[in-house]
């Protein structure tokens, strides 16, 4: 197959710009110099817009989950009592991450397709005794968007630090950090940024910083402390990954040019044309349709169909890459990504090879 002629229709990695594939192909630099100093302010500065933030903003050689890594060690202390509300595979990872390092986690999980209850959240806060809430911004594995801003709230009236999994949603739909008074936001580069995998961007508050001061979990790598010191002479701790750099300089151009607003109509523009059309087709939408995410629509196949052979097929025969579920809903349903540079021309391509594709199996 000619990985030219492949559409990713997946929730990342997603397809590249060409200008991103060109950034990608710049020469080295070293990291140490002024060039690198002025890449990393720039892309810094994009960020918190993407972000809308004011508060700290910093950029690590990772995958996401060592920005999730990241958000657990450099605020908790083994011990401190947290909340985790989970509602779905990447709920789960986060909360894990937090139990590892010795957090005393409280779960509070809801049905897998359904987004989290405020009310129910306010219930498990009540007291106040929880250092912090972990939760998903938006739920991959699932394909539903929490309610963060009310999540949000309710974790700020009782005391405790937020620390929020943004990696699939952020850019590709709303997130306010600074309005909606999120403490830790974690991102990643392979999503709605339109990059390959590689950087994750985790933002502070003032109040998150003040609990870093008294946080003892392990660190070193994922010392955010040492990264904000070495932002500040324009570097990272450690070697970063220049070429991520160099192409998430494109992306955040390319953001800006388009808006913010109209990115995120864009992805809500597709996110409609793939649950229509999914509908039209006779599948049943398997995410709570109040909470639906517009970055990855989560359905289930035709009965007595695998969801193996749809994504196989869909791969050989059309050259389109979708999905199936993740953990419990290995093997139980489908997932078409609709993030980065996704258009409503890759929608009805996909739409349309998805209808021969059941055709073909029935």
């Amino acid at each position: 197959m000619d990985h030219d002629d492949l559409l990713i229709m997946i929730p990342g990695p997603t397809g590249l710009p060409p200008e991103v594939r060109a950034a990608l192909a710049r020469p080295a630099i070293g990291h140490r110099g002024s060039a690198f100093a002025g890449i990393i302010r720039d892309c810094t500065e994009g960020l918190k817009h993407t972000f809308q933030t004011g508060n700290d903003l910093l950029i690590l050689t990772c995958s996401g989950t060592g920005g999730l890594e990241a958000a657990v060690v450099n605020f908790l202390s083994p011990g401190d009592p947290v909340l985790c509300v989970s509602v779905g595979h990447f709920g789960e990872r986060l909360g894990t991450i937090a139990g590892i390092f010795g957090a005393d986690v409280t779960w509070l999980r809801f049905e897998w397709g359904q987004a989290a209850d405020v009310t129910a959240v306010e219930k498990a806060l009540a007291g106040g005794a929880h250092k912090a809430v972990l939760f998903t911004q938006n739920e991959t594995s699932t394909g539903v968007t929490n309610p963060v801003a009310e999540l949000a709230a309710a974790t700020r009236n009782a005391g405790a630090l937020t620390i929020v999994d943004a990696i699939s949603g952020m850019g590709g739909t709303e997130v306010r950090t600074d309005d909606w008074g999120l403490d830790v936001v974690v991102a990643g580069s392979q999503k709605a940024f339109m990059l390959p995998p590689g950087l994750a961007f985790v933002s502070i508050s003032p109040q998150a910083w003040q609990a870093a001061e008294a946080a003892t979990m392990p660190r070193c790598y994922f010392d955010l402390a040492k990264a904000k010191d070495a932002l500040e002479k324009g570097q990272t701790p450690y070697t970063p990954n220049t070429s991520l750099f160099f192409a998430l300089q494109e992306s955040l151009r390319l953001l800006r040019a388009e808006g913010r607003e109209r990115v995120w109509q864009r992805h809500a523009e597709a996110a409609a044309a793939v649950r229509e059309g999914v509908l039209k087709l006779g599948l049943k939408l398997f995410a709570d349709p109040q909470y639906a995410s517009n970055v990855v629509t989560s359905f289930l196949p035709p009965e007595g169909v695998d969801p193996k052979q749809v994504t196989d097929a869909m791969l050989k025969q059309h050259h389109i890459l979708i999905t199936g579920g993740q953990g419990k809903l290995r093997g139980k349903i489908l997932r078409i990504g609709h993030m980065g540079t996704v258009n409503l021309e890759q929608v009805t391509r996909t739409l349309a090879a998805l209808e021969r594709t059941l055709s073909g199996l029935a």
